[in-house]
């Protein structure tokens, strides 16, 4: 018997369902300016230092005049600065105006700095279609702990998601999974009392990978 993750999921789904991304973006330019400087970063650092860079900044078109040095001062406190201001840079300049930014995952991944995360991030936040699942630093930890998905690498949790919920829910099931991650499921201490997916969950009830088969049965 396998477990049935579509159902079990329903009150995660029913707890985070639509709500907005945590980066506290205007438009989409400045959601993709934010979605990069965000990686392995915090959104709240990103949050904070986000009103300086578009005053500087206010459109794809301003970015596309600034050099690489000029960024510098506005980004220099956000972890991997350098690469960062030449991929904004260099992606400004690609795409030219707000309007010409891409929403599909195969034009933006093919911009300097977006991966998947992030291209389906922007998807989500866009309101498209969904392409993937977003994993972030808090799905690989969260879904492996709930039992949802194993390993340690975002591209096949992801695959793993997929092949679990249905596409309509993809665009959803990741930031739930995240913002349980940020509020519940931390890394120390998770809030296990407080979860919707205590019941079920591999850690909470101590089932390991090699136990799972022989003790799904013992969940219901």
């Amino acid at each position: 018997m396998k477990q049935n993750w579509l159902e079990h999921l329903d009150p995660l789904m029913a707890q985070y369902h639509h709500r907005k991304h945590p980066l506290d973006y205007k438009s989409r330019y400045q959601l993709l300016v934010m979605v990069i400087l965000s990686a392995q970063d915090s959104d709240k650092h990103i949050n904070e230092l986000a009103p300086v860079v578009f005053a500087a900044y206010p459109s794809m078109n301003s970015l596309a005049q600034a050099t690489v040095e000029d960024l510098h001062q506005y980004i220099s406190t956000v972890r991997n600065f350098g690469n960062k201001a030449n991929w904004l840079v260099k992606l400004a300049q690609q795409i030219g105006a707000d309007d010409n930014i891409p929403t599909t995952m195969a034009k933006l991944t093919k911009l300097p700095g977006i991966g998947r995360k992030s291209a389906n991030v922007i998807i989500r936040e866009s309101g498209n279609t969904a392409e993937g699942v977003i994993v972030d630093l808090h799905v690989v930890r969260v879904a492996p702990r709930i039992g949802i998905a194993s390993g340690t690498q975002p591209e096949k949790i992801e695959k793993q998601i997929m092949a679990i919920v249905p596409q309509e829910r993809w665009n959803d099931i990741g930031m739930a999974i995240s913002f349980l991650g940020r509020e519940i499921c931390r890394p120390t201490n998770p809030k296990c009392d407080s979860c919707v997916m205590s019941a079920v969950c591999y850690f909470h009830n101590g089932i390991t990978d090699k136990e799972e088969n022989s003790n799904e049965l013992k969940l219901f």
